[in-house]
């Protein structure tokens, strides 16, 4: 058992080290953005446009769980006709971030982390850098750059698609009109506090992408032990990625509203 803890220990603070050295000399790389474009965009298709069937399943449906509960539990104060204040700012705020990095983490980092952990066990990584050809130039920052910049896309996607979902709900199960549904909506998203919630949104977003595709990628690199480690590392990306994003949604949170 202590055996165990030590080396999970380990494996915890190496992993997080590695991490975040891979992340900051991924930051030195921002310079080599323009020459990479082309492979940013095929990222962020990846990422993005491969993603929309998923996504838009998944935020309709919970859009629509998130309005019924909400709904049938305001029905006994008589205020169900607020589902659609309460889903714009649970969706924006936290739901949307949160669902999109968590489907994209098991999707996208899932084969990110295996595509480079198979170029890690058959030596290809080794080849790139015989070749005085920087992996993490190469190979990591356009995976970064481009996971980054399409999750705050998918967030603000999720986010209209769920409150669309809560508007059937509202009004074919709940007895809500759509005028009375929408002017919530749009005013809770013109005032202060609803821009307040869709930056914050967005900046979640922004870090979810961040630490999915960190984790993703640095995994893959620290792959070993052939086909049996580009699973254990698939998994371990998934998990970790999930873990790590939900510590980081309630800190950003605890920051922004507190």
């Amino acid at each position: 058992m202590i055996q165990f803890l030590k080396y999970f220990i380990y494996e915890t603070i190496y992993g997080a080290g590695f991490t975040l050295i891979l992340l900051f000399q991924t930051i030195l790389q921002l310079r080599a953005v323009f020459f990479k474009r082309q492979e940013i965009f095929n990222q962020m298709y990846i990422s993005g446009i491969n993603s929309l069937f998923v996504v838009s399943v998944v935020a309709i449906f919970t859009g629509m769980i998130m309005g019924l509960n909400a709904g049938l539990g305001l029905k006994d104060f008589g205020a169900e006709g607020q589902i659609g204040l309460l889903l714009t700012i649970t969706l924006t705020r936290e739901m949307s971030p949160f669902m999109t990095a968590l489907i994209l983490s098991a999707s996208v980092g899932s084969a990110i982390a295996a595509e480079i952990g198979t170029m890690k066990v058959s030596e290809e990584i080794d080849a790139l850098e015989v070749m005085s050809i920087d992996p993490v130039r190469y190979i990591v920052m356009p995976r970064i750059v481009g996971f980054s910049l399409m999750v705050p896309v998918l967030c603000v996607y999720a986010t209209i698609l769920g409150v669309l979902g809560g508007a059937v709900v509202g009004q074919f199960q709940l007895g809500v009109d759509y005028r009375v549904y929408f002017r919530d909506v749009i005013q809770r998203i013109a005032s202060l506090d609803g821009l307040k919630d869709l930056y914050v949104g967005l900046f979640k977003g922004f870090v979810f992408g961040i630490i999915v595709s960190s984790v993703a990628c640095s995994n893959g690199l620290r792959t070993t032990n052939g086909a049996i480690g580009v699973g254990q590392s698939t998994r371990q990306a998934v998990v970790t990625s999930f873990l790590v994003v939900i510590f980081f949604g309630y800190v950003i949170t605890a920051i922004f509203y507190r």
